[in-house]
């Protein structure tokens, strides 16, 4: 089958046109053209967004349940047309898509679940003390409800897990709130396929024409719109840290602030500690260069930077990093502007007095090959720009002089989605020692694995301290990550018939 798309956005139920498009930008096969998004549209969505919270908002659990497994049948059944324009769009192989296609119906699958049980409520009760001296307890519930309508922006590197049916938007729908997104214009044809799904569920489950809407590309002044439209009571954002950063200010300067749940990237370091550095330093490297070129290095927890001791071990660990690197090809990487921004960022370290080059490769237009350097923790320390993110397979190893030293190194980087010990039985005492440092940094701490591949469940935490996301008390993947859109009511003294079903 060969899917076309119209190029049109959803507006509370209907596909709408616009006169001014933009055109497509695939990895391969045809280019279409789709309508541009208007600050009209913003605000004729969030209008409807609006209107249609005062009935979904008050749903029950069983009803979004029923409309989220809906939406994710929805997309199943449309799996193929969806891997064909999603692989010419962003260039990712059909097994990915296939495999973020399954992730992204098993996360409205598990928030349906999740919703079910009613754990997520966090119902609490103080009975009513009416003799209690010197005054008298009134009767008090809580309950945690929806905020009201909520923007998500599509990401670029995940066309579907974190885009118009991703995770943000799941979790807002579980909780019970009408969603506005705004589609990443790397991949509009996958998102107009997915926006057909939920507008097919919406149908067949009769909920409120409002209670989605998707409005494709347009110019800088559609998003600000979105995140500045009065009736938005929250944002989700997954891109880049400059991107991420604007729209957060955008939030917090409006006349009633609203939180952004933005998750802008993270160098996610790996600290080989010296026992496991013995032992398997060779075998760590491979495992590191395979993680650090996954997907050409487009994860948010692309495993950036390795920290090892100086001597044999570490120089193991170097040569077998190098030499899996060397044996990988170049990969073509989501966009033309993502692979600039790569080249950018490999010029920003061959430009380096404080670096190394261990490996460095050519880059051919939109495809990336991978590149690794090495310093010193002395000069890590004195080069912030080393610690920022460079988004494809891009690695940079950090020797340090003695085990001590890692943990002053830990202690100078910034906030991160991930941060990995490697480590045998007689790294106890220096892992104890790193485990406080590496926590206060991060949102996940793994031991002896790589943090490409973020596990949809319960005690996931995909976040961190700021600069890895702007709220370090949230995630954007797993079930918790519904508090997000929700917010905890106090009911004194109601009666008991005039009470949320919910809250019994």
């Amino acid at each position: 089958m060969t899917f076309t798309p119209h190029g049109k956005h959803l507006i509370a139920g209907d596909w709408v046109g616009t006169d001014k498009t933009f055109a497509s930008d695939p990895a391969h096969g045809p280019s279409h053209e789709f309508c541009a998004g208007t600050v009209e549209m913003v605000n004729a969505a969030c209008a409807a967004a609006e209107e249609a919270f005062w009935d979904y908002g008050y749903t029950s659990r069983e009803t979004r349940a029923n409309f989220l497994e809906t939406i994710a049948d929805e997309i199943d059944a449309r799996g193929e047309a969806i891997t064909e324009i999603g692989t010419q769009e962003s260039g990712l192989p059909e097994a990915r898509l296939q495999g973020e296609r399954g992730r992204t119906v098993g996360q409205l699958r598990l928030f349906a679940e999740h919703i079910r049980k009613g754990d997520y409520l966090d119902r609490r009760h103080d009975e009513a003390l009416p003799d209690r001296q010197p005054l008298p307890r009134p009767d008090m519930r809580m309950i945690q409800r929806p905020i009201g309508p909520v923007a998500v922006f599509g990401a670029s590197n995940f066309p579907l897990a974190f885009s118009t049916a991703g995770g943000d938007t799941a979790a807002a729908l579980a909780a019970g709130c009408p969603v506005v997104v705004k589609g990443h214009s790397a991949h509009p044809g996958t998102g107009e396929i997915v926006a057909e799904a939920i507008k097919a569920a919406v149908e067949k489950c009769g909920m409120p024409k409002g209670v989605f809407s998707l409005i494709q590309g347009g110019r800088r002044d559609v998003g600000q719109a979105l995140v500045q439209h009065p009736l938005i009571k929250a944002v989700g954002f997954t891109g880049s840290l400059g991107g991420g950063r604007a729209l957060f200010d955008l939030c917090a300067q409006r006349p009633e602030p609203i939180p952004f749940f933005g998750e802008l990237g993270s160098v996610n370091p790996m600290f080989l500690l010296p026992e496991a550095a013995k032992a398997r330093g060779a075998e760590i490297g491979t495992g590191w260069a395979g993680s650090l070129t996954m997907g050409a290095g487009q994860f948010c927890t692309n495993p950036g930077i390795a920290v090892v001791e100086e001597g044999p071990a570490g120089d193991a660990f170097v040569r077998a990093a190098k030499e899996a690197l060397s044996a990988s090809g170049p990969q073509v990487m989501l966009t033309e502007g993502i692979a600039q921004a790569y080249r950018d960022g490999k010029e920003r370290f061959d430009t380096r007095n404080s670096v190394t080059p261990v490996l460095t490769t050519e880059q051919d237009g939109r495809n990336a090959a991978p590149n690794l350097y090495e310093t010193s923790a002395e000069n890590y320390l004195q080069d912030h720009a080393l610690g920022e993110e460079v988004f494809g397979p891009l690695g940079l190893v950090v020797r340090v002089s003695d085990p001590g030293q890692m943990v002053e190194l830990a202690k100078g980087f910034e906030g991160q989605l991930t941060a990995t010990m490697h480590l045998e039985d007689g790294d106890a005492a220096l892992a104890r020692k790193l485990l406080p440092v590496l926590e206060r940094k991060a949102g996940r701490v793994l031991a002896n694995g790589f943090p490409t591949g973020v596990e949809v469940s319960e005690a996931m935490v995909h976040g961190g301290p700021y600069p890895a996301s702007t709220n370090f008390g949230a995630t954007s993947v797993g079930t918790l990550s519904i508090r997000r859109f929700l917010r905890p009511v106090c009911y004194q003294n109601i009666p008991e018939g005039v009470l949320p079903a919910d809250i019994a």
